[in-house]
């Protein structure tokens, strides 16, 4: 009598990149996280924008991804809405860095 064999699971180079995403905006909304404490710690308005700047550009890119994608989009209009994420948050960091 042979031993059952355990199905091997099947991971796709799709599935890799959906995790070093979502790895990269769980990191980011670490970091986000820390900038914010600093904000509220120190009533520091930079660290606020920072914080803001970060979150879009790691998490809030993924987010957006996900559910343009969900609605059923096209590759056009998820692209249109990561860019435009992805402007934000530099705005935010720009404005952190320079304005404020």
């Amino acid at each position: 009598m042979l031993p059952e064999v355990l199905p091997l699971v099947s991971i796709t180079p799709s599935d890799v990149a959906w995790g070093s995403r979502a790895l990269t905006a769980l990191v980011g909304l670490f970091v986000a996280g820390l900038a914010y404490r600093g904000y509220r710690r120190n009533d520091a308005p930079k660290m606020r924008s920072l914080a803001l700047g970060i979150f879009l550009l790691t998490t809030g890119v993924f987010l957006t991804v996900a559910v343009v994608t969900q609605v059923g989009a096209g590759a056009g209009p998820v692209l249109l809405a990561r860019g435009l994420v992805t402007v934000t948050g530099l705005g935010a960091v720009l404005y952190a860095l320079v304005y404020q």
